[in-house]
């Protein structure tokens, strides 16, 4: 079966890594799972440190579609850090592609060279 996933890369302002990180660690991507979202992978760039991404699996379009609107519109969000994440962001890009389970399993996968 495949799914399909988002690839949310982010460009953020400069000296604002850390800050980023840290509200996107300890309170996005809690609040994400609460809201049943299925985060694969976050994590900061390889190649540029001021690059960051954001990994989701979806069952399809609709559903993608219907998880964010219900996340990106609530007041939890909205009241919560949103503001505080949106001021991080210089830009952001999403890439939409079909995976296979075992593939989404794969990007799960903690990095080796991290160790």
């Amino acid at each position: 079966m495949k799914r399909l996933i988002e690839i949310r890369s982010y460009r953020l302002k400069p000296d604002t890594a850390a800050r980023f990180q840290d509200a996107m660690r300890t309170r996005a991507l809690p609040m994400l799972r609460e809201h049943g979202m299925d985060v694969v992978a976050f994590g900061r760039s390889e190649h540029e440190h001021e690059s960051w991404f954001l990994i989701r699996a979806y069952r399809d379009h609709a559903d993608l579609i219907a998880q964010q609107d219900a996340f990106y519109g609530s007041p939890a969000w909205r009241e919560g850090p949103r503001a505080g994440i949106v001021a991080c962001i210089e830009d952001y890009l999403n890439t939409l592609l079909w995976l296979s389970d075992a593939a989404i399993e794969e990007l799960r996968e903690p990095d080796p060279s991290a160790a």
